[in-house]
């Protein structure tokens, strides 16, 4: 039990595709962290554990506010600076600051190919070269037959959630257009062909 708790308190409720490339030692050399769509920052306990420069922005103030006052019980009020009420389109970032920027189940609230351009677009603005993105995102990968198009690049889906999607295709067009390089075959999670989600990471050119 005590070694189940002491992987909770190191890592919280991380995404089980960002801890698979931490085990695999994919970022050890990354210091800056971005979370754009932190949310309450589920995805950061590893890092703010580990004296990793973090940051993070969210829409949502109330997200902010709770992870700030994470940040200011376990690190210091300089540290909790760092996390912004901001859209992830229009972040208040100098170019190249971080890197490692992660996207986690955000791209795909997108609500057209421009919004999803725009995001994404500004991500890559912010990242390093050398840098790498990770995103988790819906796709339509599996369940291409059973996924409705309602216009602007999104779909109601079988489990009548309606998202920004996705397919491998285009991620490796857009791979290609950033100028990055996939750094991890595109990964797909089929839940029970009610949705899926897709895991793409891809390092900058340096």
């Amino acid at each position: 039990m005590n070694g189940i708790q002491d992987i909770q308190e190191t890592f919280g409720n991380i995404d089980i595709y960002l801890f698979d490339q931490l085990l695999k030692g994919t970022y050890q050399n990354c210091r800056t962290v971005l979370d754009a769509g932190c949310g309450t920052g589920r995805n950061l306990i590893y890092f703010l554990n580990n004296a990793y420069d973090v940051h993070g922005v969210d829409h949502y103030p109330e997200s902010i506010n709770q992870i700030k006052s994470l940040v200011k019980e376990t690190l210091n009020l300089k540290a909790a600076e760092n996390f912004h009420i901001a859209s992830v389109e229009d972040m208040p970032f100098e170019n190249e600051k971080f890197d490692l920027v992660i996207s986690s189940a955000v791209l795909h609230f997108a609500q057209s190919l421009g919004h999803f351009e725009g995001m994404l677009c500004e991500m890559w603005r912010v990242l390093k070269p050398g840098g790498y993105l990770f995103c988790r995102l819906a796709s339509d990968i599996g369940i291409e037959s059973s996924v409705r198009f309602i216009g602007n690049g999104r779909y109601i889906l079988p489990d009548e959630s309606e998202r920004f999607l996705v397919n491998q295709e285009m991620l490796i067009r857009l791979t290609k257009k950033l100028g990055g390089i996939l750094h991890e075959p595109i990964k797909t999670t089929n839940v029970q062909n009610l949705r899926s989600m897709t895991t793409w990471c891809v390092r900058k050119g340096e």
